[in-house]
Order: structure tokens, then sequence, then C-alpha cells
């Protein structure tokens, strides 16, 4: 996997952020960010394809894959919310020399972008949304269907050690049970990628480091709230999963609707299902290329 990228770990914010880059140096940047409870290996198909286009920039979230797991004390919200991720990652960008550039995030990944159009909007050109509700408005209309759905998030909420020693002492069974019930397609995660996110999750320092991202809602609705009515300018597109049969009510619940959800929260959103589950960039990486090459050619 990303046999023509270089590699990279970049310094910021006192942590180092592990990256693969490809692509024309003088081409449109594009940053991805990936989601739970992968790391940047779930762009191994989808980067090279926008890498002939673009300026493809992969990333592993603080916390996540081979980026640094910074210590927080339990009721340290600051060190994972999502407004220290999205500085993170504006700062690898100025670090590579792009000081405006299109975002795309996946699952966890399209939050800290979320954040980051709100708390740096020149740097953000472009937003792409893979799979992924407004944190806010999930929450507050949250019901039954998207409680079971989120287990996980209801359960990494929990206080430490809780979920920390519950995941931990089944760490394996617990990432491919996420990997298998949120993926339609069957094949779409291959061996090579499934054997690096059990290398990389099953690693204690994970394991704590991502209840730590989730338990961060707590700060992470805090600024939600301080910018509600506020909207990204930056240009939206959303793709999600159209095939989520084994997650029922998966991201919406009985009652919304992703494009009305980021309609309320952007001033430019267009987007469509794709057939297939969460895992999109894996599932169904050529029709993910072509609409995100086709909206960033499109809005830029």
């Amino acid at each position: 996997m990303f046999e023509d990228f270089e590699r990279r770990r970049i310094p910021v914010n006192g942590i180092e952020i592990n990256a693969v880059l490809a692509g024309d140096e003088g081409a449109p940047p594009v940053l991805l960010l990936h989601g739970y409870p992968q790391c940047l290996v779930e762009w191994h198909k989808l980067a090279p394809l926008l890498a002939r286009r673009f300026r493809v920039v992969a990333t592993d979230l603080r916390g996540y894959g081979d980026s640094d797991k910074p210590p927080a004390a339990d009721d340290d919200f600051s060190v994972y919310c999502k407004r220290q991720t999205a500085d993170d990652q504006v700062k690898v960008m100025a670090a590579l020399g792009h000081t405006a550039f299109h975002v795309v995030g996946h699952d966890r990944g399209a939050r800290v972008a979320h954040r980051m159009a709100l708390d740096t909007p020149g740097a953000v050109l472009s937003y792409t949304n893979i799979d992924v509700n407004a944190s806010q408005a999930a929450f507050e209309a949250m019901d039954a269907d998207l409680a079971y759905s989120w287990f996980h998030w209801n359960l990494m909420r929990q206080p430490a050690p809780i979920p920390e020693t519950l995941i931990g002492n089944s760490a394996g069974l617990y990432l491919d049970f996420l990997l298998d019930t949120w993926t339609h397609v069957a094949g779409a995660i291959t061996e090579e990628a499934r054997s690096e996110y059990h290398r990389c999750f099953t690693d204690p320092a994970c394991i704590r480091a991502t209840c730590m991202d989730y338990r961060g809602i707590t700060l992470d609705l805090e600024h939600d709230e301080a910018d509600r009515g506020r909207k990204i300018t930056a240009p939206m597109l959303v793709l999600w999963a159209g095939e989520m049969a084994k997650r029922p009510g998966w991201q919406t619940g009985k009652s919304m609707s992703l494009l009305e959800t980021w309609g309320a929260r952007a001033e430019q959103v267009e987007g469509k299902a794709l057939p297939c589950g969460h895992f999109i960039p894996e599932e169904m990486p050529q029709e993910a290329a072509a609409e995100i090459t086709a909206f960033i050619e499109r809005v830029a």
C-alpha cells in the first residue's frame, strides 16, 4: 500500500503526525482525514486515484495509527477535542506549504474537518464529508435506532477505565465486529488493510486515545453550541452510505436527513448516497474519487 507515496512525520503542537504524500506538488492540495476505528490506511484505494489530479496528503489523526498519542487526564477533554485535532491538521498542511486546501473527511475525520471549516475558514477551500451526521444534531435528536447503531459512542463516553478495559480485553473481536457490520460490499476491506488496522488499534495507547477522542464530545458540543447558527462558508459535498441494513438508524435515526442537517449548517451543500456501507473509500473508491474530483474541480 502507498508504494508511490512519500512518508513523513511532521511535528506540530508538541507531537508528531504521521503522513503519506503523493501527486504533483503544483496541483491543488487535498487533505484526507480518516475515521474510527481506522487510520490513514483507509485511503489506500482512493488516495492514488485522487493523486492523479491533486497533491494528496493523508494523515493519521492524533491518537490513531502511527501518530503520537499524547497523555490526557480523564477529565481533560481539550487534548482530543476536535478543535485541537483540527489545529494539528491545519498546521501539518502549513508545514507542507499549503495555507489553503480542500479537505475530505470520513467518520471522525469529517468531524475534525467540520470544526476546521468553522475555526479556520480561510484554510478550507472545500469540505467533503463522507458518511457523518453533525454531532450536535445527532445528539439532540437521538432516538433508539441511532443509539443502537452508535452503541460504541455511548460506550466510549463512559468514565475511564470502563470502556478501555472492556474494549481492550477483546480488542481484535471488537474491531472485526465494527469492520464487518459497517461494511456492505463483501471483501472491500483487504486482508492487508485489516492487518494494519489490527496492528494499530489493538495498541492499548490507541484504545485509550480513541476513548478520549469520543469523550471529547463533551467539549465538542460546547464549541458547537457557541457556533450555533453559524454556517460553514466553504462549498460542501456529502457522500453517505446507502446500504446500512446491518446498522438500522445509522447516522440519522428515524427522523433526520444528512442533507437537511448539513444544509442548516453550511451555505452550499450537495450530495448523494452511494450503494455501499460506511467504509466508502474502500467499498466504492472509483465512484467516490469521481464524485470528489468533479466536486473540487467545479467549486475551484
